[in-house]
């Protein structure tokens, strides 16, 4: 059994390994992992982090955010939890289950965070226990996929994002020259959806600060759990 797996309160990985739909179907089992999974995803993100900012010294801040959201998307903790053996013990319900739930990425990289948020606490909330564990799963990732992965047009993924959750239609964006000399301008873009503004960047050209603007609007689409 991968050492995720092994907790001193059995109780704490239960919760950690039981979906919101299993409850619904069975009111006495406590609590769901949402919570935990919420600590999960946080804790992930500052070893990833670290784990980057430490492998790549020369890499900028960018670069650096690019390849954390590589490493530490759904597909890849999707991923990571089927290695450490958490698809068929998680506790799902019936229809969770009838519709392929122990294949879902969604519901792997979920539990993936919430197991990891309650090994943490299960080992008295020590960052330094679950670092290597996390490492070891992040250094089995190949390079190639981290960098493809990150290369993949951020226009392009927000517009997908955009067009499954809000409208069909693409987002604009509305770009002007805000200053610097003739050789070295500098622009700034604003992209927007059905008229509300989800991201801006800079640039020295215009497709760099679309870029940037698409970035910001999937680091806030983050940060607020949408994506």
């Amino acid at each position: 059994m991968h050492k995720i797996l092994i907790f001193k309160n059995e109780k704490l990985l239960r919760q950690a390994l039981t979906h919101r739909s299993y409850v619904n179907e069975h009111p006495g089992e406590g609590e769901h992992n949402e919570r935990l999974e919420f600590l999960g995803d946080a804790i992930l993100n500052f070893l990833s982090g670290k784990y980057l900012y430490e492998k790549h010294g020369e890499k900028g801040e960018d670069e650096l955010t690019r390849r954390r959201s590589a490493l530490v998307d759904e597909k890849q903790l999707a991923k990571f939890a089927i290695e450490v053996g958490l698809d068929f013990r998680m506790r799902l319900g019936q229809g969770a289950i009838r519709d392929g739930g122990y294949q879902n990425p969604n519901l792997l990289s979920s539990t993936f965070e919430a197991v990891l948020g309650a090994y943490y606490l299960d080992n008295n909330s020590e960052i330094e226990v679950v670092r290597p564990i996390v490492e070891e799963l992040f250094k089995s990732v190949s390079e190639n996929i981290v960098v493809s992965r990150s290369n993949v047009d951020s226009k392009n993924r927000f517009q997908e994002w955009v067009q499954c959750n809000v409208t069909p239609n693409p987002p604009k964006y509305f770009t002007e020259q805000i200053g610097g000399p003739s050789h070295a301008p500098e622009f700034i873009a604003k992209v927007l959806v059905d008229e509300n503004i989800y991201g801006e960047g800079k640039g020295r050209n215009k497709k760099e600060a679309e870029k940037a603007a698409a970035e910001d609007a999937l680091t806030e689409l983050k940060k607020q759990g949408l994506l």
